[in-house]
């Protein structure tokens, strides 16, 4: 498989590129490393030493990723299949090593360690695995099982380890992405909030960490890119409309939390290109957006809108609205179907100029300029607390989730969660990982129905806060059954353990000291309201937001 080239005015520590095993002996470096500036240190050591096409894939490779995000592709490859080539290289039995703990070390202790062929070379892991993830159609699997036998063929048991846990994105070792931004921060001598806003706009890690082994000055001046979709800005919660007015200190907008899709829009003359918070691209599935942003004043820019399903003035659930995002054929019958609005709410960038570093107050001015008469969602700057009660009553009699108050005077700031955007629901809901599922019985025999729901803590883990199969109807239990099996890694007698892919809205009446798991809090009375296709888990809630509840 071809392995793209470095540069010839590229450092390079080795005549054949890095090799894979450098790669997994970092990691098992950090995983028993517990000081941050110590991981951070180690993470710009190893960057420093690799070409820049290498430190692109191991910056991605250290938080997960084979695919830069923006690409909004994954590996796609489950548990079930790397036991299925470890038992083929004459490992372990499938089951034996299923009931590991951790996935990873089960894979390495189930293979013989006798690598065959050549040392793995990192970008030659990276090459493979991207082709692994490319092949479709008839005979895919057996396909992909030949190119992962092959790949694990060579391995050692430790690189097995790595390569299983690239397979199932369960890294285990303690470094996420705000690590391998300083890590780079520290290998170019650059501070890290440049590259913390190079990250943001550029959308991805790797493209970052190569900049900054080729040219680390440009990256001081990234900025918004048209037609290169950006990390949207996060909310916290806020316990009410009052509250929020009290935390901002009064100076503040706010604006009605619509139950709908995040999207992007990039514009430049008759070009429009719709992105969720996903980043992936859904221009053809919105045809009729499409057609009013080409009534827009402004030539280039960058929009945040809502998209929401509406039926006599009323918002349609949310799954409804999903269906139109999914939908690649049969389009314009979906418009009659499943008719959408569009409510912009904020723009990051026109006319050449951007407009992340100015306040909310200025870009909702700026906004109302260039998108001339299309429509905006519903705003005012409240001027006393019962304003901002008042509005948030509103928004909730008019069929709406709440609202969301922005402090005026507060930057854009792409892929972050601040205390500049605090949001107040109607009811309280977080959005959790699903990180394992039970066997149910009763009614619920034969599906994975007693979800394992996780938050993140600040060193990135996933640690559970309760389970519950409350709220989703048998169409969506059988469908997640589905699902949550093709995410495997590993399971035992009653639960099966999973990728974490999949992002769960969880109502509760709320938080509680608890022994019971290792975050130390458990939720009261959880129930799912409805499965997030449209959140990355990197946007899930965090330990601290429900010790704040």
């Amino acid at each position: 498989m071809k392995i793209e080239e470095p540069g010839a005015a590229e450092p390079q520590q080795q005549p054949d590129g890095a090799l894979f095993r450098d790669f997994c002996e970092l990691c098992e470096n950090l995983s028993a490393t517990t000081g941050r500036k110590d991981r951070t240190a180690a993470v710009a050591s190893y960057l420093a030493s690799l070409s820049a096409a290498e430190a692109e894939a191991a910056a991605r490779l250290l938080v997960g990723r084979i695919f830069a995000e923006r690409e909004g592709r994954v590996l796609a490859v489950g548990g079930r299949t790397v036991l299925e080539v470890v038992k083929r290289l004459g490992g372990a039995d499938g089951g034996e090593v299923a009931a590991g703990a951790d996935f990873g070390e089960s894979v390495a202790r189930g293979l013989p360690e006798s690598p065959d062929g050549k040392p793995l070379l990192l970008l030659e892991v990276v090459a493979d695995l991207r082709a692994v993830a490319a092949l479709g159609g008839d005979g895919s699997r057996r396909r992909r099982l030949d190119e992962l036998m092959r790949l694990f063929a060579r391995a050692s048991r430790l690189e097995a380890k790595y390569l299983a846990r690239i397979a199932v994105d369960d890294m285990r070792h303690g470094v996420r992405e705000g690590t391998v931004i300083e890590g780079i921060a520290a290998m170019s001598g650059m501070a890290p909030a440049d590259i913390r806003r190079a990250q943001q706009t550029l959308g991805d890690v790797g493209a970052v960490a190569r900049q900054a082994r080729r040219d680390p000055a440009a990256l001081a001046e990234s900025n918004a890119q048209l037609f290169r979709p950006l990390k949207p800005m996060l909310a916290q919660s806020a316990a009410g409309p009052g509250e929020a007015f009290d935390e901002l200190g009064g100076d503040l907008a706010m604006e009605w939390k619509l139950d709908g899709a995040r999207v992007q829009i990039h514009t430049r003359g008759d070009e429009v290109r719709i992105f969720t918070r996903r980043l992936n691209e859904v221009t053809h599935s919105l045809p009729e957006i499409v057609a009013q942003m080409r009534e827009r004043r402004a030539d280039e820019a960058i929009f945040e809108g809502e998209v929401l399903a509406v039926r006599d003035g009323r918002p349609l659930p949310f799954q409804e609205l999903m269906r139109r995002f999914r939908r690649k054929r049969e389009v314009e019958r979906m418009i009659e179907v499943v008719p959408v609005e569009l409510h912009l709410f904020d723009i990051l960038h026109r006319d050449g100029v951007s407009l992340l570093d100015e306040g909310t107050g200025e870009r909702w001015r700026e906004l109302g300029e260039a998108c001339g008469t299309l429509q905006r969602v519903a705003h005012i700057e409240p001027s006393t607390r019962q304003d901002a009660v008042d509005f948030y009553r509103a928004a909730v009699a008019a069929g709406h989730e709440g609202v969301v108050a922005k402090s005026l005077t507060g930057p854009y700031a792409p892929g972050a969660r601040g205390r500049h955007w605090l949001k107040v629901k109607r009811v309280h809901t977080v959005d959790l990982a699903v990180i394992a599922a039970e066997w149910g019985y009763g009614r619920r025999k034969g599906w994975l129905s007693n979800y394992h729901l996780a938050a993140r803590d600040t060193d990135g883990r996933l640690l559970m806060v309760g389970k519950t199969f409350k709220g989703p109807t048998d169409a969506v239990f059988r469908q997640m059954t589905e699902t949550l099996l093709g995410l495997e890694t590993s399971r035992d007698r009653s639960t099966v353990y999973v990728r974490p892919q999949i992002v769960a809205e969880v109502k509760f009446e709320g938080v509680q000291a608890s022994d019971l798991y290792e975050s130390g809090i458990a939720l009261r009375f959880a129930r799912i309201v409805r499965f997030r296709d449209d959140k990355p888990i990197s946007e899930i809630d965090t330990l601290e937001s429900l010790r704040a509840v």
